[in-house]
């Protein structure tokens, strides 16, 4: 069986390494060629060092984009994770019309970020107009709790599922067992519950932050960076930079690659972080 598995292993796993190598690899390289590159098109390319990087870091879109990201995304991981958890416990307790409820709470992941950034970008706006007669493009801070509104809609239930998962699997012998032994609920959820859900702490943590950082086109459809580009995320400066400003797209893709190291450190320290505190049944 073994030797017929690695007789037929390129067969199988070829043209998935070519697409990824095509589709991936090879734009990733280029990529960050052209990050030291000055370029509009692949036929006037000309090599300018770290200048484009000189220039993402003096561009005060950049750095607000930054700072802005970066308090959204410390603010929606905490609510969403959080929030999915304590939904996790509820709907676990077997009552009635649980299933009904989980559905309810998953079903906005469903939807596509562009039609959620309309859908929120109307009822905000509607709430605004009649509450204060402004809309959500007048003040940053309309903009960013918007945001979070969203993203917390859009994927509390998919953690919430995660959670489910993990707190199901929680052996009903040690629980009955902390209950003999005296422990209270907080105690059994701090001693018990949280050490042994910490694979599904670690996951939901991870998709929340790449998620959070990440975020395109929530963004794009709720507030397209208005007022004066202070609600735009990294990823919609990095898009404006390249596609909207002639001449910029070396510091385009410099502020991608910059962009894109930074959540893979970010990710791989938050993952190191969590899997320590995991412990098995």
């Amino acid at each position: 069986m073994e030797k017929a598995l690695n007789k037929y292993f390129l067969f199988f796993i070829g043209p998935t390494l070519l697409a990824f190598t095509i589709a991936f690899i090879v734009p990733f390289i280029m990529g960050i060629v052209l990050s030291f590159a000055h370029f509009t098109t692949m036929e006037d390319v000309s090599w300018v060092g770290f200048s484009n990087y000189i220039r993402a870091f003096s561009n005060p879109d950049f750095i607000n984009a930054l700072g802005f990201s970066a308090l959204f995304t410390v603010v929606s991981v905490i609510i969403i994770n959080v929030t999915a958890f304590f939904l996790a416990l509820l709907l676990t307790r077997g009552y009635r019309g649980t299933n009904v409820f989980r559905t309810m709470i998953f079903m906005p992941n469903l939807i596509g970020g562009i039609v959620l950034g309309y859908i929120w970008q109307f009822l905000i706006n509607g709430f605004l107009s009649k509450t204060f007669g402004v809309t959500i493009t007048v003040d940053p801070k309309y903009g960013f709790w918007g945001l979070v509104i969203l993203s917390n809609w859009q994927f509390i239930g998919y953690m919430m599922i995660i959670f489910i998962a993990g707190i199901q699997n929680v052996p009903n012998d040690v629980l009955e067992a902390a209950k003999i032994d005296g422990a209270g609920p907080m105690r059994t959820l701090g001693r018990i519950i949280v050490p042994l859900v910490m694979p599904s702490i670690t996951i939901t943590l991870f998709m929340t932050l790449t998620n959070s950082f990440k975020m395109f086109d929530q963004n794009l459809a709720l507030t397209a960076g208005e007022p004066g580009k202070r609600t735009a995320m990294l990823a919609l400066d990095i898009y404006n930079t390249f596609y909207n400003r002639v001449g910029w797209e070396g510091v385009g893709q410099a502020k991608a690659l910059m962009f894109f190291v930074m959540v893979v450190i970010i990710s791989m320290v938050q993952i190191s972080i969590t899997r320590k505190r995991e412990v098995t049944n």
